[in-house]
């Protein structure tokens, strides 16, 4: 019978979650996008192609809209800290502050800010200088992912802090803090994320408006970026999720453990097995419909056929992370991700035979992908944050000891509140970024329209 307590842990931690899942979804947009503006507004100033022109017109609205929804979404997600985490707030926040202050900061007032600089400043500043402008919005969201997941991959691997006898994390060295074990592996494998799963929106956009508009010059050029990006980006982002599951190996084998489902070592002699399909049962610590592949396992986990990982049951009961959650969200993140690498593949030996445009059940087939990256990105994130559990701070901060002592009845009603808010506005974003798809809306903003060609 669970108390009070245990339900105001329960709805602070599904209230966090929903508002990082929305606004992970925002920022990784937004991480993602820039960079291809970066690349429509070159290939228009010093290729004079009218169709990147259209296609930086057509995406930059969106990117804008995103922008603003992802700040204010930015601003409600970190007041948690204060609200819902207040003893973990207190314990981390000499470490956790600072790296959160830089992000705002450099959210703020260089992304955002400069955001509408790009937006209104067409025929009001130099296309060089608007260049320039379009490119530091992309390196701002770059260092805006930069502190953040500099603070997650320390509460992932802390190191360079010491504590205080009341138990307070105080920094050591900032060195080690920003460099934390698992940084540069989560850092890389969520950017490269964030671009595939853009790419793949935009792969999806460009083909269902090539079914219906057919031939329109930006749509293949907004197609033909995507593909060529995806064929390269997906083996890297393969190599880069291998990397970085050796280092949940060396640094969190209990969340590696629920990823495998591994709940006993393989026999003596044997290697690890790929776990293609289980049902785990975390009270009976076994798996029910079990269907693996011999010694398959090893080859990724230690790149051999007879290497072992720990076991669940290595772990105690109160140490181990909700299996289920964490098992199945990372067999979705693979099963799409190897879905998208085959599907790039596919489409790109079609686009070099010159018959992708007539294509049309691939195009529709592309179009029906449009949001597998996001969906796969969050995955991952389940995977991550999931797989922490129970900690806030891996292996010395629990979560339970990290919310903050609110009734009950506070922590329902702006559980309520908040999640009627976030989809509201959601609901009206993705409503908007629909009718835009549709060409339901002009095709440019007219302040940006009319961009002049540089002589």
């Amino acid at each position: 019978m669970m108390n009070d307590s245990d339900w105001v842990l329960l709805l602070a931690r599904a209230q966090f979650a929903v508002t990082m899942g929305m606004h992970i979804t925002l920022a990784a947009l937004t991480l993602g996008l820039a960079p291809f503006l970066v690349w429509f507004e070159a290939r228009w100033l010093w290729g004079k192609q009218k169709a990147a022109r259209e296609a930086l017109h057509f995406w930059l609205t969106i990117f804008s809209l995103t922008v603003a929804i992802g700040a204010a979404s930015g601003v409600v997600m970190e007041f948690q800290f204060g609200t819902h985490w207040a003893r973990f707030s207190h314990q981390t926040g000499g470490v956790i502050g600072p790296l959160m202050f830089y992000e705002v900061l450099i959210a703020f007032f260089l992304e955002s800010a400069l955001t509408g600089v790009m937006l209104f400043g067409f025929n009001k500043i130099r296309p060089g200088v608007h260049f320039a402008v379009t490119c530091l919005v992309a390196i701002g969201a770059l260092l805006s992912a930069f502190w953040i997941l500099a603070a997650n991959s320390w509460m992932q691997t802390p190191v360079g802090f010491l504590r205080n006898p009341q138990g307070v994390f105080l920094v050591e060295n900032w060195w080690s803090v920003l460099h934390s074990p698992s940084f540069p592996w989560r850092f890389n494998h969520m950017v490269m994320g964030s671009l595939i799963a853009v790419a793949v929106m935009m792969m999806g956009v460009a083909a269902w408006r090539l079914r219906h508009f057919s031939g329109e010059p930006a749509s293949r050029l907004m197609l033909n970026s995507a593909l060529t990006f995806l064929l390269v980006a997906m083996p890297l982002q393969i190599l880069l999720g291998d990397l970085h599951g050796e280092n949940t190996r060396d640094y969190q084998p209990a969340k590696l453990a629920a990823i495998e489902g591994s709940w006993l070592p393989p026999a003596r002699g044997d290697g690890e097995p790929l776990r293609l399909f289980a049902i785990p049962d975390q009270q009976a610590r076994r798996n029910h419909l079990e269907v693996s592949l011999p010694d398959v396992g090893s080859l990724y986990l230690r790149h051999n056929l007879s290497g072992h990982i720990r076991s669940l049951n290595d772990f105690t009961a109160d140490a181990i992370p909700p299996v289920l959650p964490v098992f199945f969200a990372f067999r979705l993140m693979v099963g799409l991700g190897l879905l998208l690498f085959f599907t790039s593949v596919v489409a790109n030996f079609q686009r070099w035979r010159g018959r992708l445009a007539v294509s049309w059940r691939l195009l529709q087939w592309l179009t029906w992908l449009a949001p597998a990256g996001f969906i796969a990105l969050l995955s991952g994130w389940v995977v991550t944050e999931v797989g922490r559990q129970p900690w806030t701070v891996y292996g010395l901060l629990r979560t339970a000891q990290s919310v903050s002592p609110l009734p009950l009845s506070t922590t329902l009603a702006i559980f309520v509140a908040v999640l009627l808010i976030y989809l509201l506005v959601f609901a009206l974003g993705l409503h908007y970024l629909l009718r835009r798809v549709k060409g339901e809306l002009p095709s440019g903003n007219p302040v940006v329209i009319q961009l002049k060609t540089p002589h």
